[in-house]
C-alpha cells in the first residue's frame, strides 16, 4: 500500500519559496518515532512549515500480533484547536475499552477533512502506520462525529484501498456522482449513525443521502439514534459499540 500522491500535489502554493520536504523524509521521520504502549503524541514537519499533529494510541500486543487500526476524525474541524486530537473523548474511550486496536487521532488544523491538506495527512499517516506498526491492513476503520463523521464518510467513499469500513456519526455528506450523472457507489461497507432530533444535520437529509447511496449499490447499515440531538456525542456510545460489533462480525469475518 503506497503513500498518497496528494502529499506532493497541492492546488495552491502560497509559500513557493519555502523549502519542501520529500515524502521519503517524512516517512523516515515517522519510522523513527519512539512509539510505546499507551498515548503517543507527535508532530511531523511537512510542506511549507506546516505540521501534522496526531496521537497514536498503542495497545499491548506481542511482537508478531497484527491488530486493527481505528482512525478517529474530530468534529468542529473548521475551528483551530491545538488539543482537538488529545482532549478526552468518550467515543475514542469506547473503542479502546472494547477492542484491542491502535487508534489514530489527527488534528484538522482548522480545515475540513476533505481539504487536500487533510487528505494528505490522513492517507499518508495511515500508510506510515501500517508500514511501521503491528497493524492489519485489512482491518482499518475510519470513524468520526459531526464534521469528523462527514470526513469519515468522505474517506470511505474515496479511499476504499485504505479503509475496510466507515462509521460516520451525526453527519451529512454530499454524495459524489459519476460522469454519467449517477450517484457513485461506495465500495466499502458503512455503519451510519444519526440522531433522530439532530437540528444541525436533520435526520431526513442524511436518510435521503443514505437511500440514494444504497440504491447505487452501497452497503450501508443506517441506524437512528432515537431522540438524540447533535451536541450529545457521549450518548452515541451504545450505538457506536453496536457499530463496532457490526464491523467485527459482518465486515471482518
Amino acid at each position: 500500500m503506497g503513500c498518497s500522491d496528494t502529499f506532493l500535489g497541492t492546488e495552491e502554493d502560497p509559500l513557493a519559496g519555502t523549502p519542501q520536504l520529500d515524502i521519503e523524509e517524512v516517512k523516515n521521520a515517522f519510522s523513527e518515532l519512539p512509539f510505546k504502549t499507551g498515548n503517543n503524541d507527535f508532530q511531523l514537519e511537512v510542506l511549507h512549515n506546516k505540521k501534522w499533529e496526531f496521537r497514536m494510541v498503542v495497545p499491548e500486543i506481542t511482537n508478531d500480533e497484527l491488530v486493527p487500526l481505528f482512525v478517529y476524525l474530530h468534529g468542529g474541524a473548521l475551528t483551530p484547536n491545538p488539543s482537538a486530537h488529545t482532549q478526552p473523548n468518550c467515543l475514542v474511550d469506547l473503542v479502546l475499552e472494547n477492542t484491542k486496536a491502535y487508534v489514530l487521532r489527527l488534528n484538522s488544523s482548522g480545515f475540513l477533512w476533505d481539504d487536500s491538506s487533510n487528505v494528505s495527512q490522513v492517507i499518508n499517516l495511515v500508510n506510515f502506520a501500517i508500514e511501521n506498526l503491528n497493524i492489519d491492513p485489512e482491518r482499518v476503520v475510519v470513524l468520526g462525529y459531526s464534521d469528523g463523521g462527514t470526513g469519515s464518510w468522505f474517506f470511505s467513499d474515496t479511499h476504499p484501498e485504505v479503509f475496510s469500513a466507515g462509521i460516520p456519526m451525526a453527519s451529512f455528506y454530499a454524495l459524489l456522482y459519476t460522469s454519467e450523472g449517477l450517484v457513485k457507489k461506495t465500495d466499502i461497507p458503512m455503519y451510519v449513525i444519526h440522531g433522530e432530533s439532530d437540528t444541525i444535520f436533520p435526520f431526513t437529509n442524511t436518510e435521503t443521502q443514505v437511500e440514494k447511496s444504497i440504491n447505487a449499490g452501497s452497503d450501508i447499515e443506517f441506524v437512528m439514534a432515537v431522540g438524540l440531538t447533535h451536541f450529545v456525542p457521549c450518548e452515541y456510545q451504545t450505538y457506536l459499540q453496536e457499530g463496532i460489533e457490526w464491523v467485527k462480525n459482518s465486515v471482518w469475518q
